[in-house]
């Protein structure tokens, strides 16, 4: 389940945002929002659920 705030990373081989990581906005009706932040852009994109996956950024070990 995708929560806003929650850390994630584009899973789709065929979108140009493969590999980008960024953070939930929005999520309704099976779409989320993610912002996608790069130094001195900011981007808001659209996803369906299902071409994202969660990102663990706790630390272990330290």
């Amino acid at each position: 389940m995708l929560f806003p705030g929650t850390a994630v990373r584009v899973v789709n081989l065929d979108d140009t945002y493969y590999g980008f990581q960024g953070q939930v906005q929005r999520v309704s009706d099976g779409k989320v929002a993610v912002l996608f932040e790069g130094g001195n852009w900011d981007k808001l994109v659209t996803f369906n659920a299902s071409e994202l996956e969660t990102i663990d950024t706790s630390r272990r070990g330290k």
